[in-house]
């Protein structure tokens, strides 16, 4: 791996942040825990990522305390950035996990510039926050508490159950920032789940999330996303899916059609010869070459039927097109004086 292979001190401009020096490798663990998986600890050099102003995302920072995912989702488009550090973006993915185990510290120091105009932070726009890993590393808690501090609003989008352990420091935090919580909710079926995201938690137990998050204060949004087409875009499969968010306390849905990005797209091909060949020359048809979202009428269609659903169940929301803009109202969210206020809805990256 390319953090290994080089010099101690060596410097990589192309590597992600955080990654740019080998020396700052500290170990790789293995644990029977989490078998067949390998974390990588790192020291991090930055925690705080910007946003390209190129981007339409609705937010100019990030922070990603893990590269990888234990989720595996196979459609996951950050599948990508695991190429540059000489890994593939198919089973490393999934398993060799890189963990900044300084982020916290690295981000109360970066926070606490002059020039920090404390601009929102977005964390779970790469890879989940609260994967399983998460667990074990617990980075979430100070890298909450950094940004509280520091007088920073944040938003935090997750699959992860994991995150509701962290709902009392997120409801403190809320009273001194705007706190943002998403979840994405998107397989209603567990078989059809289980061989999508077979790392990730079930769809039950990430409405009980959302329940929770609920009963702490929060408005929580939810990404119906991604829905796959021939498999979960069925009015049956979009009926219940709403019927059970809605049931769950959410009171916003962004939803939108798979996307196939490189990296991600070679390795969600394989999976669907492996499990449903049958849908091939129609995924030829929806993502040919290197098209990396479904045509505009595909999507149309979606909007076209998923829109009434939304009503029939009392749910806000849209489109992911529409949630990309910056200004658009959202749901509501608990201040620091205990009052609701309009959120913006962050555009989903990581699912």
């Amino acid at each position: 791996m390319r953090w290994q292979g080089q010099a101690i001190g060596a410097e990589d401009a192309a590597a992600i942040p955080g990654l740019e020096s080998m020396g700052g490798l500290v170990r790789s663990v293995t644990t029977p825990e989490f078998h067949g998986m390998t974390f990588h600890e790192v020291l991090a050099k930055s925690a705080l990522n910007h946003v390209p102003a190129s981007s339409a995302m609705p937010f100019s920072w990030t922070v990603n305390p893990y590269r990888g995912c234990s989720h595996a989702c196979v459609y996951c488009f950050a599948r990508g950035t695991h190429e540059y550090l000489d890994l593939d973006a198919g089973r490393d993915f999934d398993s060799q996990i890189v963990v900044k185990v300084n982020v916290a510290e690295v981000l109360r120091r970066e926070l606490a510039k002059p020039t920090w105009q404390r601009e929102p932070v977005a964390l779970g726009t790469n890879t989940d926050p609260y994967q399983r890993a998460e667990g074990r590393y617990r980075l979430m808690p100070d890298i909450i508490g950094a940004l509280a501090d520091s007088g920073t609003s944040f938003s935090v989008l997750t699959k992860g159950t994991l995150i509701r352990r962290d709902l009392p420091l997120l409801k403190d935090a809320a009273r001194a920032v705007r706190v943002r919580l998403a979840m994405s909710i998107a397989v209603p079926d567990e078989g059809l789940r289980h061989l999508l995201e077979p790392g990730a938690p079930s769809f039950q137990a990430r409405l009980d999330t959302v329940r929770a998050a609920t009963e702490a204060g929060f408005a929580v949004n939810v990404f119906l996303m991604p829905i796959v087409p021939h498999l979960t875009d069925g009015v049956d499969v979009l009926d219940d899916a709403l019927a059970r968010i809605a049931a769950s306390g959410a009171v916003h849905v962004v939803f939108g059609a798979l996307h196939l990005r490189p990296g991600a797209k070679e390795w969600f091909w394989q999976w669907l010869e492996r499990e449903r060949p049958d849908l091939v020359p129609a995924y030829r048809g929806l993502y040919p070459g290197a098209a990396v979202s479904a045509p505009v009428g595909y999507r149309k269609w979606l909007s076209a039927r998923v829109r009434p659903l939304l009503r029939r169940h009392g749910l806000q929301g849209g489109p992911e097109e529409e949630g990309e803009a910056p200004t658009r109202p959202g749901p509501l969210v608990v201040t620091s004086r205990g009052r609701a206020a309009a959120a913006t809805v962050a555009a989903p990256m990581l699912f």
